[in-house]
């Protein structure tokens, strides 16, 4: 049995006029405008993943390796170091937190002057 035989583009394309001519119009228009929304839709997905993305470096970070035979003494020395180093990190980061939030405040205060 040959299935295929009852397939082809010309009753494919005569069955849908016949489909088309039965329906409102105004499915017809809502069918329509679905079509263009969802075409638009993959246009714009289409034009974007072509667009280029600027080169960004990787960020390598390094892991120390210490030998098993360290003295507690060079522990401490060394705690010492990445203390200091994290309370100036630390602090860094509190001055930008800052600096935002004073941004913050004067856009806050500057609606507030319009009524906002």
């Amino acid at each position: 049995m040959n299935i295929l035989r009852f397939f082809s583009p010309t009753r494919a394309w005569r069955d849908l006029r016949f489909f088309l001519s039965k329906q409102r119009r105004h499915k017809l228009v809502f069918a329509g405008l679905a079509a263009l929304v969802t075409a638009y839709i993959l246009f714009a997905f289409w034009a974007d993943s072509s667009f280029e993305t600027p080169y960004k470096e990787r960020e390598i970070i390094y892991v120390d390796s210490w030998p098993l035979n360290r003295t507690d003494a060079e522990i401490i020395e060394q705690q010492k170091i990445d203390a200091e180093k994290r309370r100036a990190e630390e602090a860094a980061l509190e001055a930008k937190r800052r600096e935002r939030q004073a941004g913050y405040q004067r856009l806050d205060n500057s609606l507030r002057e319009w009524g906002f």
